[in-house]
This record gives C-alpha cells, sequence and structure tokens, in this order.
C-alpha cells in the first residue's frame, strides 16, 4: 500500500514538474489571474462579474454564427499562446519572481494535474459501469441529457453559457472565503429541520 502511494506521489510530481515548464512562460499571468478568481481584493468579484457581462453582451450584440465565433475564439487563444509569454516579463517583471509566487505557481498546477487526474477518473469510473451494469449506465445517462436538453430548451443559449461562466469564475473565490461552506451548512440544518417536523408529524 505504501508503495502505492510513493509510486502515486512520485507520478504526481513529475506530472506537475511537466506542467510547470510547459507553463513557465505564463506564470506571471496565471499568478495575477489566481489573484482574481481567490477575491484577494474586494472589487475583484464585481470586476469580475463586470468583464465577463460585457464579453457576453458583445456576443450577443454581435451575434456571431457559431463557425465565425469558433475561429475568433481559436484565433485569440493563437494569439495569446504567441503573445503572453514574450510580452508578460516585460509587463510584470521577470525579476520581481519571488520564493513565494514560485510556491503558489507549483500549488496551481498541482492542482490542476490533480483535476485533471479526478477527470479521467471519473471517466473510467463511467466506462466501468458500462461494462459492469449496462441497464444502470443506460437509465443514468439518458435521464441526465434528457434534463440537461429540457433545462436548455427552456433557458436561452448564451444566458445559459453566462450563467455557467460567472459560476465558475466566481467558484474559487467562493471557496476560499467560506461561502460555500456557509450555505451548504443553512441547506443541511433547513434539511435536519424539515426532517425532525416530518418525523414529528409521523409520532
Amino acid at each position: 500500500m505504501a508503495d502505492g502511494d510513493n509510486k502515486s506521489a512520485n507520478l504526481l510530481a513529475q506530472d506537475t514538474a511537466q506542467l510547470e515548464e510547459q507553463l513557465q512562460g505564463w506564470g506571471e499571468v496565471i499568478l495575477a489571474g489566481d489573484r482574481v478568481v481567490r477575491w484577494e481584493k474586494p472589487w475583484f468579484p464585481g470586476a469580475l462579474m463586470g468583464g465577463t457581462t460585457m464579453l457576453f453582451l458583445m456576443i450577443y450584440y454581435l451575434d456571431p454564427s457559431v463557425l465565425t465565433g469558433l475561429s475568433c475564439a481559436i484565433m485569440l487563444l493563437c494569439l495569446a499562446d504567441y503573445l503572453v509569454p514574450t510580452l508578460a516579463p516585460r509587463v510584470f517583471g521577470s525579476n520581481k519572481w519571488t520564493t513565494e509566487q514560485q510556491q503558489r505557481f507549483h500549488e496551481i498546477c498541482g492542482n490542476l494535474v490533480k483535476t485533471q487526474r479526478r477527470t479521467v477518473g471519473w471517466w473510467k469510473r463511467l466506462c466501468a459501469l458500462k461494462e459492469e451494469k449496462p441497464k444502470m449506465y443506460f437509465a443514468s445517462v439518458i435521464s441526465s441529457l434528457l434534463a440537461v436538453a429540457w433545462i436548455g430548451q427552456q433557458v436561452h443559449n448564451l444566458f445559459l453559457t453566462y450563467l455557467i461562466v460567472s459560476f465558475l469564475l466566481l467558484l474559487p473565490g467562493m471557496n476560499q472565503h467560506g461561502v460555500l461552506t456557509k450555505y451548504a451548512s443553512m441547506a443541511k440544518r433547513e434539511i435536519n429541520k424539515l426532517l425532525k417536523q416530518k418525523e414529528k408529524k409521523n409520532e
């Protein structure tokens, strides 16, 4: 068991080191984005929502076709991939890279690798469910897709995408400041109250 844990830890360290090397040119930008999504300043959530809202309003106003929107998105990614590693050291100053920043960059890369592994693990479990319990797999997948299709039919696609993107951008900050824990605890208390009231009525 210990050998397996050590092997997993070594693989995690290797994957993290490789990702750090690949993202080295994006280090300053990633750290700046990390500070924003973790709400290091009180106005960061408002700036996030304002920027996201402006972006989606622009998309709504321009109303590009799927092919045009996809082409523009890939073009912007290509430009960023070319320009960011070149311009970031000049904008942020490579001589300002500290030990604390390097440690935070290492933590971010480690979290990205762990997220990737969790995603692969979920996919493998889904494939295993398909092999072991095909009826349950079929029922769960079809019901989930029907629910998503119904939601997509009720809510405008762009507005639904806006809500999802906004939630994902605010999620790290809510987690960092305990917002999720707070409301999860409140929901748990309310559910417990309802269950107790139901038990009393049954008695």
